[in-house]
């Protein structure tokens, strides 16, 4: 599986199976922002959107592909514009296409996201996740840390209200390392 970091050429010109990958996430019960049923047009038009604060190094995008053309899988870091926050960035939009789940892929593309920002200086992370979904297993083990959860926080793809957990993340830690048992 190829990992890559999309310049915003590449970003518009995978739109399509961006959108794919961003309909099969929501239609899957995923909580990145979005209601279902999202169709492939809206989906689409938001990452068209994004192309602009690629091209101003304000997002950083990584795409998974096996086959050239078809994303399996994303992550981004939406970087800061402000001096006093330019050490820090925010990791948004880890999915995976629920053909390509179970195969270590999202471990992979966070850890993709969390090397780049330790690359580029930034020395804390932060994002937010539905508390109890998958994905907050991932982070978890993954050695994020949990700051608290705020309830009623964003509707899941069924427009039910639901906790979201912040985490944080010092890049170049690994996973806390689980007790002896």
């Amino acid at each position: 599986m190829n990992i890559v970091l999309l310049d915003a050429a590449r970003l518009t010109g995978l739109t399509p199976s961006l959108a794919e990958l961003l309909a099969d996430t929501v239609d899957g019960g995923a909580s990145v922002g979005f209601l279902a049923p999202l169709g492939r047009a809206a989906a689409a038009g938001w990452w068209e959107e994004r192309s602009a604060a690629v091209a101003a190094g304000r997002l950083a995008v990584w795409a998974a592909y096996e086959e050239p053309g078809r994303v399996l899988g994303t992550v981004s870091l939406a970087l800061p514009d402000k001096p006093n926050s330019a050490h820090r960035a925010e990791l948004v939009k880890l999915m995976v296409h629920r053909a390509a789940r179970g195969r270590g892929l999202g471990r992979r593309l966070l850890t993709v996201a969390e090397e780049a920002a330790a690359a580029r200086g930034i020395t804390l992370l932060h994002l937010d996740t539905e508390t109890g979904s998958p994905a907050e297993r991932l982070y978890r083990s993954s050695g994020w840390t949990p700051v608290g959860a705020i309830p009623d926080y964003a509707a899941d793809p069924a427009g039910v209200p639901r906790p979201t957990t912040i985490y944080y993340k010092r890049p170049g830690t690994g996973p806390v390392p689980s007790a002896p048992g």
